[in-house]
């Protein structure tokens, strides 16, 4: 029986341009998304929006197609561009965005961030692209172990649970991001914690000190509000 030290051990990075990852991605809750995006970010027509990991694109169409048509989304995988269900997608670094400073009047992401190896250089480029005033929804898993919600993802990819720390970089909570956002001209205006088929955080930044609050849902209770500035455990 082959071991994995017996084989050659698959770079994490390397699926992240990957076919088979790139097909992973179904368009599963982009209706509940597309309402987050509206609800969070309040988009106008005639906003220019930018999706950060929107793999093939289902969410990036719903965008253009009901709330901004100006709505581009970039992604690392080449292969999830390739066979995206839009057009006018970019394979793109999130550490590295090509644009021009201040080009969007919001950006979003859905479970992206916590694959970013410098997520804090991701934040600083983030704020460089935005406007003032502009505003930045973030949605990410609420593990209590990072990688505790890609094991299934590992044992795909590579055949072993054990390296799903490789796909989840980070394990990520409010007071974290926003410990990660020195430098920037970004803050947090609000977060909590939601329930769909996981646990997430939502998150909402807003670049510039003219910052409006943002109505989010009410926790269920003080331990909510407690979990959400704090992570459950230091894994």
């Amino acid at each position: 029986m082959k071991t994995e030290s017996s084989e050659i051990r698959r770079p994490a990075s390397s699926c992240y341009r990957s076919r088979e990852y790139a097909m992973l991605n179904k368009p599963i809750e982009i209706g509940r998304h597309l309402e987050r995006v509206r609800r969070y970010l309040r988009p106008r027509p005639d906003d220019r929006l930018l999706e950060i990991g929107c793999s093939r694109g289902f969410l990036t169409q719903r965008v253009r197609e009901e709330l901004s048509p100006s709505t581009t989304g970039v992604d690392l995988n080449p292969e999830a561009i390739a066979n995206a269900c839009v057009d006018g997608l970019s394979v793109m670094d999130a550490q590295a965005l090509a644009y021009e400073d201040e080009s969007f009047d919001k950006i979003y992401s859905f479970h992206c961030i916590e694959h970013i190896p410098d997520l804090s250089g991701a934040f600083r480029e983030m704020s460089r692209v935005l406007k003032p005033g502009g505003r930045i929804l973030l949605v990410y898993p609420a593990e209590p172990i990072r990688g505790l919600y890609v094991v299934p993802t590992a044992l795909i990819l590579f055949g072993n649970a054990l390296r799903a720390r490789e796909i989840h970089l980070h394990k990520l909570w409010p007071a974290k991001i926003e410990r990660m956002l020195a430098g920037t001209s970004l803050e947090v205006t609000a977060s909590a914690l939601d329930f769909l088929l996981t646990p997430q955080f939502i998150t909402v930044l807003e670049k510039g000190s003219r910052s409006a609050k943002v109505a989010l849902p009410r926790m269920q209770s003080g331990a909510d509000r407690h979990r959400a500035r704090q992570p459950v455990s230091t894994l």
